[in-house]
């Protein structure tokens, strides 16, 4: 494992329990998204992985070494991107990196820093100083700076926050290139579709507690669901004596449209047929028919506002 947390706990000198014996581990190799309300607990356990906030409980293993007793080992193979921007301002970005390497223990290797300015987009901004950076092009000296000593695990604290959509896939473009050379990649992100399209593994956390950690398409498959839509005429009604009929597959009506929940059994089928032949039983033959996956972000809100509402 790249991550291994066990039992981690924070609470707050104002009484705050921000986490609650989470346990997770991030497989070596692996994009991992780790996801939550705001006020879940993520910003404490990446904090916590940072060393700039310490645990009230638990414990976390860095590619097999302990993450708190072995600190400067694990620095060296760790990198984060923060979400607050702070540079010393009379520093241009390449003088930043340099200084960063030497921070971490390895020579400025110029090659790779020219690099990571290229890369992000910074090249043609390498020498000037940092506060005449926009703060999109901190952010991205941000994860260049995470980046410059080579680490083997990269958290990615909201790291496009403030990033123009192009450049956004370009940045994770070459996210994808250093994962796919063996870098575990650690990525917490409030645009649920990227998460979905990048990550290979999730995590859900909320009220300071895991909800669910698993490969993605597992998650997608075991937890998503989808629905049967048949789309009926402008004067339909859906009456209760037709609502009790199909109570089994929990009707819903949205405007002229009557939604269907599908299940699948264990080899991944749904009871489509079933459920299609239920309601043309009972409510004669739709305008039209299709079906509705549920995607992650359907699965992220349906998990954390069943956890709010307890």
């Amino acid at each position: 494992m790249a991550l291994q947390v066990r039992g981690l706990e924070k609470v707050y000198n104002n009484g705050k329990q921000a986490l609650s014996g989470v346990d997770l581990d991030v497989p070596e190799g692996s994009f991992f998204a780790l996801l939550g309300p705001n006020g879940a607990g993520k910003s404490s356990l990446i904090n916590i992985l940072a060393d700039t906030v310490k645990p009230t409980a638990g414990s976390v293993q860095l590619l097999g070494k302990d993450l708190f007793s072995e600190r400067r080992w694990c620095k060296r193979r760790l990198g984060v991107v923060p979400q607050e921007v702070a540079f010393d301002p009379f520093f241009n970005p390449r003088e930043i990196l340099k200084i960063n390497s030497g921070m971490f223990g390895v020579r400025p290797d110029m090659a790779w820093i020219d690099e990571l300015l290229n890369r992000l987009e910074l090249s043609e901004h390498a020498d000037k100083n940092a506060r005449q950076l926009s703060g999109g092009m901190r952010r991205r000296l941000l994860v260049a700076q995470a980046l410059v000593h080579k680490p083997r695990l990269v958290i990615l604290d909201e790291p496009t926050a403030g990033v123009d959509v192009e450049l956004r896939k370009r940045l994770w473009d070459f996210m994808r290139e250093l994962n796919a050379d063996g870098t575990t990649i650690l990525l917490t992100t409030h645009y649920l579709e990227e998460a979905e399209e990048l990550c290979d593994q999730v995590a859900i956390i909320d009220h300071g507690k895991l909800l669910t950690s698993q490969p993605m398409q597992t998650l997608l498959d075991d937890v998503g669901s989808s629905s049967l839509l048949l789309e009926y005429g402008s004067d339909w009604l859906l009456s209760e004596e037709k609502q009790t009929q199909l109570a089994d597959f929990s009707p819903r009506v949205m405007q002229n449209t009557l939604s269907l929940s599908l299940k699948k059994d264990a080899t991944g089928h749904t009871n489509f047929n079933t459920v299609y032949q239920a309601a043309i039983a009972c409510l004669g033959e739709a305008k039209s028919v299709s079906i509705q996956e549920e995607d992650l972000e359907d699965v992220f809100l349906r998990l954390t506002h069943d956890g709010r509402k307890t």
